[in-house]
């Protein structure tokens, strides 16, 4: 951003800042506003589920007319003059990222930070603070002292914050939204398969790999067909991959996969397609953490992972020592899924899952709500907050 935008962009915030906030507003994006997804989606679709008009809801995206949303919510395009007028107005706003420098938090509004994963392999923040850009360390500085509020997926996360976040505040120890779907059964998945053109029958393997420094694409030579017929041996049923690279990697969005093998990197909400699938793998993504909740097979199809922890950011597990499945090869993960012990698998969650000490029990988005509701509509708690 030139200095002449940023300027003038500054001089639209102080102006708006002047402007009453209304008390109702809420005001949530993703990423930048580059989707409708992660835990701000699931905080509004609880919201408007359970609140019907009681908050005044509005959205950021980067292209506004790509979403078709329940009219009850307000688009705005990011660093238009609406979006700032939206912003600067609102009592709450909510969001999985850091915020910019163009936020300048008034006095008497609240910030929720969702984050974007209930707990991380790879380290964050302060504890790779050596590995992190500049300007992106002094972002999450100023992000931290601006905050009020920090969802935490589990103990272990929480002694994270505590440490690398930069943030004394309060930590909301109540789950992960995002993750609120994972605890309802199968009921609704045959809407998102019908979404991807997916038969109600078909079982499903999601395969989401994280990205590699340099964007090395080498590591993703999984062998579908094998994989497939693998599944089915071990599984039964006729099975469907679907395959989402990172953000990072969307050259790879167009690619071709092959017979019964589904290319979603385009696809907005990774929450449901964990929620569809009945297998996962990948390697070193935190998606492993929320779909544990599931207790479903996970295995990490891990080639490069001795090369990965040598030369890759520093991680907080060992991932030998995780109670996913482990396989180095497209041999050795035929092997795998072929023996698969399903009774011991999730015997070594459940210890894993009372270890790091979970909170999720699906009712995270509820538990934010009302913390919303005390914020907007109590007197008491409206008092205490704007004296501090």
């Amino acid at each position: 951003m030139s200095l002449l935008k940023k300027f003038l962009s500054y001089l639209i915030i102080y102006f708006f800042n002047s402007f009453p906030i209304k008390k109702n507003k809420v005001f949530l994006f993703s990423y930048y506003g580059s989707q409708y997804g992660c835990n701000p989606k699931y905080i509004t679709e609880y919201m408007l589920q359970h609140n019907n008009s009681k908050f005044d809801v509005v959205w950021a995206f980067n292209d506004p007319e790509a979403y078709n949303l329940d009219p009850r919510i307000r688009k705005v395009k990011v660093m238009s003059i609406k979006y700032f007028y939206e912003l600067c107005t609102s009592k709450i706003i909510i969001t999985n990222f850091r915020t910019t420098d163009l936020f300048v938090k008034r006095k008497k509004q609240y910030y929720i930070q969702t984050w974007h994963s209930s707990m991380r392999l790879k380290q964050i923040e302060k504890d790779a603070e050596e590995t992190l850009p500049e300007h992106y360390v002094k972002m999450a500085k100023r992000d931290s002292k601006q905050c009020d509020l920090l969802l935490s997926g589990c103990e272990n996360s929480t002694d994270i914050f505590r440490r690398a976040y930069w943030y004394n505040g309060e930590i909301f120890k109540h789950g992960t939204p995002r993750n609120d779907l994972l605890f309802g059964g199968r009921s609704g998945s045959d809407l998102v398969k019908q979404n991807l053109n997916l038969s109600d029958n078909t079982k499903v393997l999601f395969y989401a790999p994280t990205f590699r420094r340099k964007n090395d694409t080498s590591v993703y030579d999984l062998d579908y067909q094998q994989l497939r017929q693998s599944l089915t041996q071990r599984f039964g049923g006729e099975w469907t991959i679907l395959v989402k690279f990172h953000p990072h990697l969307l050259s790879l969005k167009g690619e071709r996969m092959g017979e019964g093998v589904i290319n979603v990197t385009d696809y907005s909400d990774i929450q449901e397609l964990l929620f569809i699938s009945d297998a996962l793998i990948t390697d070193y993504s935190s998606l492993m953490f929320d779909y544990a909740i599931t207790k479903r097979p996970c295995f990490l199809y891990v080639p490069d992972l001795e090369e990965y922890m040598r030369k890759d950011r520093k991680l907080y597990f060992n991932v030998v020592e995780l109670p996913f499945v482990k396989a180095a090869s497209n041999h050795e993960l035929a092997k795998r899924i072929e023996k698969f012990n399903e009774k011991h698998y999730q015997e070594e969650l459940i210890l894993f899952l009372d270890e790091i000490g979970s909170y999720e029990q699906g009712q995270a988005s509820e538990q934010v709500v009302k913390q919303m509701e005390e914020i907007c509509f109590s007197e008491k708690r409206g008092e205490i907050y704007e004296a501090i």
